[in-house]
């Protein structure tokens, strides 16, 4: 029983971290944290910009979870685990799919090119309001109509 609660735990946490994350990307992001945000919308060649700082921050918050969950084994440590694996899918979809900071995908029908036209509908705009698609994993409907009109690139994009 246990198993099934601290997995309930995780689960929960990983779904939690979708909406926590839509909700500080479009009011914190968008808003007063642009100044750093900003460098996420715009063309980087390098492999670190500002606005990864918002994953460390994240990652050191799961980190003190964990470790502070511990000893004995309690409900932090498996709520850092969900921040984890929320923090390890962003970090494959979002970086290495849909920026390409990685040439390891050359892939993406369905799904995943639905992911990739919503966050290139986000980055249409270059300031700070108004943006759309702020989610990761849950994006508007419309995205994922087919239209062979559009393309979305294969090289690394803002």
């Amino acid at each position: 029983m246990q198993f099934l609660i601290n997995t309930g735990i995780i689960l929960c946490t990983l779904a939690g971290m979708e909406g926590f994350s839509w909700f500080i990307h479009k009011y914190l992001f968008h808003g007063p944290l642009w100044f750093i945000h900003k460098s996420h919308h715009q063309v980087n060649k390098s492999w670190f910009e500002l606005n990864d700082i918002f994953s460390l921050g994240f990652a050191l918050a799961a980190m003190s979870l964990i470790l502070t969950g511990l000893n004995p084994i309690d409900f932090k440590f498996y709520v850092g685990v969900g921040i984890s694996l929320y923090g390890t899918i962003y970090f494959i979809f979002h970086d290495g799919f849909i920026h390409r900071r990685f040439d390891t995908f050359n892939f993406g029908g369905g799904y995943l090119k639905g992911l990739r036209k919503a966050h290139k509908i986000h980055h249409k705009s270059m300031q700070k309001l108004p943006s759309k698609e702020y989610g990761l994993l849950i994006v508007g409907q419309k995205n994922f109509k087919t239209n062979h009109s559009e393309k979305v690139g294969s090289s690394r994009e803002p």
